[in-house]
């Protein structure tokens, strides 16, 4: 789901960000923030773009959809009323 060169350039950014003095650690430790990287993000409930970009669509189409419902209610309310206001004048 998630991209390993992005997890894997966060965490050289990360270890890249590290005093000069701890260099001996910053293997170790690269590979520690991409463990983290890899276990915090794999947690979260998270779609990819193009799963999001077909609920996009289909959202859009579906709101589309209901406009034109609630047009058609307004006007067949619009019809029941003037038939009405038509009988009662009769």
């Amino acid at each position: 789901m998630f991209d390993p060169k992005a997890i894997d350039d966060i965490a050289n950014r990360l270890a890249g960000a590290i005093p000069p003095g701890f260099n001996n650690l910053k293997e170790d430790l690269e590979k520690t923030f991409h463990a983290i990287l890899q276990g915090a993000l794999g947690k979260l409930d998270l779609v990819t773009r193009e799963e999001f970009e077909v609920q996009k669509a289909v959202l859009a189409k579906t709101r589309s959809k209901l406009e034109a419902l609630e047009q058609r209610v307004a006007d067949l309310e619009a019809r029941i009323l003037k038939t009405s206001d038509d009988q009662n004048a009769a």
